[in-house]
């Protein structure tokens, strides 16, 4: 695989250029701008609260609004709802989601501008078996697949609406899974096969996505299929939507979705997107909004410099650590196999050193003016060289207010730089000193910048200086750390945003486990409204808690569902058993007072 076909330009904004798909009203990528869509959390059944929450959506700036069908019941529905938002007005593109049933995709096609399908269950049922599949086996499959596929296809062609080919990391089917293992190429060619088949009868209106809870995943993903599709030809050139899936919730879920969505739109790769939150669906509207705006308003940058020449130095398609040299500064050990640390300036410590006792995990590690570092513009040749010369490991960062976007700086840093010397990022490189500035818009452009480099495997070293708050700082470097994947440091949790499909209060229930269990640091527990992603997910959760029935729980280990039908009543104490019964569990230590620092 050509590691350069994975955007369009690693070290210099271009957005990737795309066919444009309608999706009723609105125009997906080409030139359009970068839409922003959301999905309600209600009964498909309850044509009402559909519209009212629909409505609430598009009023609150979402472009598109999906609502999930997950039978042919729900489907007929669709009908009504599009016919009662029509009456108030609201004429918002719907786009029915359908898991399991390819006829209520073929019922919901009926009424609505475009379907998603997942290609991991809309023709199979996920069985978590193990079985090896000859080539020929593999094709008669393929052939199954085309005959459940197929008259959608037709009828949306017929219709004139379009589809979107959605793989989720959590929902694979057993076949991919026995051939590709649980793999970003395996989410790939699950879309492929689809694709295919859709190209075969004609048919071009589709959107690719590639979702998953984990960003390192996600965004591995996501480059593979951009670069299969430019590899594949120039026709291949279909818009993907963006979504980091089950992110979760308040500020966590807000640095995981930037984090993932956000390192792909500053690589050009993006022309629809949706950030999943445990909360009300109006609450992702903002976040996306602010997450596209700044790429909605950025043109391509078409600079030439020898310094944009350079070999990428990373694999954008597998995660792998840069390798540094370990460094000591004062009794502080950085790079090599130590983890990413968290460094400050001398004003932030100052501000902190009073309450230290009181900050929990979120201490500042290292002072920047103590850290013996050499701040360079990475397109500096002869500086680099002079580095590069000398025969001890030194620490490097990018020099403050220079005329590079922060992730081309380090990209360029990693590329000029000996493997040997560790780097300190920065999540801006202009410092802020304003109080007042807006703490999303701070949030997000740190976690973006910050998480790109780390999910590039660049950094052994961060530094948020893009928020003047000392403490909220801290925290800040600390969350982006944890969602990266950098740095575990506290539990972790994977939470889907709620639909139609869920089977309990998410976001209730989600608030009652980080009580119960927020002190399990390194624990991973996935809360999942439903069976769609749930078992799937599970795999990269040490413990899962999933609505098998209204009212009832399925608690996991891994990917295998251990506990069946608990009351919803009793399922938060009988997770928190089945921690301990796995040894995880630990008990609250009681905070005593703080000693004097």
């Amino acid at each position: 695989m050509n590691h350069s076909t994975f955007c369009q330009g690693p070290f210099s904004y271009k957005r990737r250029l795309t066919r444009v798909v309608g999706v009723g009203k609105v125009g997906v990528g080409g030139h359009h701008p970068i839409r922003v869509q959301s999905m309600i959390t209600c009964d498909t059944m309850d044509s009402e609260a559909c519209i009212r929450q629909t409505t609430e959506l598009a009023e609150a700036g979402c472009e598109i609004v999906r609502i999930t069908a997950p039978t042919v019941k729900d489907a007929q529905n669709l009908r009504w709802i599009k016919k009662g938002l029509l009456e108030r007005g609201c004429d918002v593109p719907i786009v029915a989601d359908i898991h399991f049933k390819p006829e209520a995709a073929m019922e919901a096609a009926r009424w609505v501008e475009k379907v998603r399908i997942n290609p991991g269950n809309y023709a199979d049922s996920k069985k978590f078996a193990v079985k090896q599949y000859n080539d020929e086996q593999y094709l008669a499959e393929l052939d199954r697949i085309r005959k459940r596929f197929a008259p959608l296809v037709l009828l949306a062609k017929e219709r004139g609406i379009s589809l979107r080919i959605g793989t989720n990391h959590g929902s694979l089917s057993d076949r991919i899974m026995n051939r590709y293992g649980d793999t970003p190429l395996g989410m790939v060619e699950s879309a492929l096969e689809f694709a295919r088949i859709a190209r075969d009868l004609g048919f071009h209106a589709f959107i690719f996505s590639m979702k998953a809870s984990n960003p390192k995943v996600m965004i591995a993903a996501y480059r593979l299929l951009v670069a299969r599709l430019s590899e594949a030809g120039p026709d291949w050139n279909y818009p993907v939507h963006l979504g980091v899936t089950e992110a979760g919730d308040g500020e966590d879920g807000r640095i995981k979705s930037a984090i993932g969505i956000g390192s792909l739109l500053a690589d050009g790769i993006g022309d629809t997107v949706r950030v999943s939150l445990t909360e009300d669906s109006v609450h992702e509207i903002p976040v996306a909004q602010a997450l596209v705006a700044e790429y909605n308003q950025r043109p391509s940058d078409d600079r030439e410099s020898s310094g944009y020449d350079s070999v990428l130095p990373f694999d954008p398609f597998t995660y792998e650590r840069r390798a540094s040299s370990q460094i000591e500064r004062n009794g502080l050990g950085i790079g090599g196999e130590e983890t990413v640390r968290v460094l400050v300036r001398q004003e932030t410590f100052d501000k902190v050193a009073h309450k230290l006792a009181q900050m929990g995990d979120f201490q500042p590690e290292g002072i920047l003016e103590s850290a013996d570092l050499i701040a360079v513009d990475p397109r500096d040749a002869k500086a680099l060289a002079e580095i590069n010369s000398s025969t001890q490991a030194r620490f490097i960062t990018i020099r403050d207010r220079i005329d590079l976007p922060v992730i081309t700086a380090y990209r360029l840093l990693a590329a000029g730089l000996d493997r040997r010397h560790p780097i300190l990022l920065k999540d801006t490189l202009w410092p802020s000193s304003d109080p007042n500035r807006e703490f999303l818009k701070t949030l997000l452009e740190s976690a973006t910048n910050l998480g790109a480099l780390l999910c590039d495997g660049i950094g052994d070293a961060i530094l948020v200086q893009g928020e003047s708050a000392p403490g909220q700082s801290l925290r800040l470097a600390y969350n982006i750390l944890q969602a990266a994947g950098a740095r575990i440091f506290k539990t972790d949790y994977v939470a889907c945003p709620s639909c139609g499909r869920t089977l309990f209060d998410l976001q209730k229930t989600t608030a009652r486990i980080r009580t119960a269990t927020n002190h399990l640091k390194g624990v991973k527990i996935a809360i999942m409204g439903c069976i769609v992603n749930g078992p799937g997910e599970m795999a990269d959760a040490d413990f899962g808690y999933v609505g098998g029935a209204p009212g009832k729980v399925n608690l996991y280990v891994g990917k295998k569902a251990v506990k069946f039908n608990i009351p919803e009543a009793e399922a938060v104490d009988r997770l928190v058993d089945l921690i301990r019964e796995h040894g995880r569990w630990i008990n609250v230590v009681s905070q005593e007072a703080p000693a004097a620092v």
